[in-house]
């Protein structure tokens, strides 16, 4: 029962100068050829709404086209070049659950942040829906990246990003892609590829299965493509099984209850598209941890069943010379993994705080005390 449950998941303007930046910031993107996206106007967070900070939606453009949502937050009352951040995930999440809560209490902290949903998922662009790619998820933080470098709000040289679960792995992997990310935190991450490929603590890492669920896979495709229509994996079970893993209880009690439930979420609905698994089964993210020469801190909780992915990235990357302090992996005492998705009194934003004051180079008086 319990390999059938893991198989399961794992498929599974402001009027203010700097809303007037914004607007046509906004205008100049869009003669980019972007999608028109329906974007909900109304408050629709797992998280409350802070009156300290102000917010609006975005829109931009990735490299292949696909126009993307986010969320935007900025500290209330700025108008001077901010420090930035573009933070994603969890991994079949979308940006109304936990990204948006990081990005809500960073930008209380005096960073400009962006919470986005990907390519293919929640208010975001792309078809078929539902489809992941660890090359165009990379590239959405990339994108991301592009977006806030030309934003007369941003200073170019201050931006950093966030990914949480899934997409902390995918942080990284932008990290060594894109020299412009100048620091990077990844949270309670998960290496997507690595789990797809070898199974949960690499228990199915052999020729013979990746194999085997390639000929599974390769089926569906046929099927999909007879049918028209995508099949969904499916994703959490709508009853928890009474011999249910501690770490799929911990999932079913975020995004299937109300604390973390949202009707575009993946994960709390019918899961990702069943054929999303064939790239990451061939893509090794990663690969390149070793080349960033930018900070980069994870941070992983020390119950968490996915610690192994945090503690072997982090012995991936390298000290960069002269600068001693530029990698970190923090572990939080007593911490589970979805703890770091909403629990804001273990979620270390100070410290998230402190580590891009330093490699963001910001002043200390740029910021807002919390």
């Amino acid at each position: 029962m319990t390999k059938n449950i893991l198989t399961v998941f794992l498929l599974f303007l402001a009027t203010d100068i700097s809303g007037i930046n914004t607007a046509i910031h906004e205008q100049k993107i869009n003669q980019n050829h972007m999608d028109t996206l329906n974007l909900t106007k109304e408050w629709d967070k797992t998280f409350p709404k802070s009156d300290k900070v102000e917010h609006n939606k975005v829109t931009f453009i990735n490299r292949y086209g696909i126009t993307l949502a986010a969320d935007m937050y900025k500290p209330k009352g700025t108008t001077a070049h901010l420090p930035a951040i573009a933070i994603c995930g969890p991994f079949g999440a979308v940006k109304e659950q936990a990204a948006g809560l990081y990005a809500q209490e960073m930008a209380k902290r005096g960073f400009l942040t962006i919470a986005f949903d990907p390519s293919f998922t929640g208010e975001s662009g792309g078809s078929p829906r539902y489809m992941t790619s660890p090359d165009i998820n990379t590239e959405d933080f990339c994108a991301a990246i592009d977006y806030l470098v030309t934003n007369p709000d941003v200073d170019p040289e201050k931006v950093g990003i966030i990914g949480i679960c899934g997409w902390g792995g995918l942080a990284i992997n932008a990290a060594a892609a894109d020299p412009r990310i100048k620091a990077t935190i990844a949270s309670t991450m998960y290496d997507m590829s690595r789990v797809t490929s070898n199974g949960y603590f690499d228990s199915d890492d052999s020729i013979e299965k990746r194999n085997k669920f390639r000929t599974e896979l390769s089926a569906q495709r046929t099927e999909d493509y007879r049918s028209g229509t995508p099949k969904l994996a499916g994703g959490l079970p709508e009853v928890l099984p009474k011999n249910a893993p501690d770490f799929l209880r911990e999932y079913y009690n975020y995004y299937k209850t109300e604390r973390g439930y949202h009707p575009r979420s993946l994960n709390s609905n019918g899961g990702r598209n069943a054929t999303s698994p064939i790239p990451w089964l061939n893509f090794p993210l990663m690969s390149r941890a070793n080349e960033i020469e930018n900070a980069v801190m994870i941070v992983h909780g020390e119950k968490a069943h996915s610690l192994y992915f945090g503690n072997d990235a982090y012995k991936k990357l390298t000290i960069t010379p002269g600068k001693a302090n530029n990698k970190i992996l923090m572990i939080i005492p007593g911490a589970n993994h979805t703890d770091l998705y909403d629990q804001k009194d273990i979620i270390p934003f100070n410290a998230f705080q402190q580590f891009f004051t330093e490699h963001l180079k910001q002043q200390k008086n740029e910021l807002n005390p919390v």
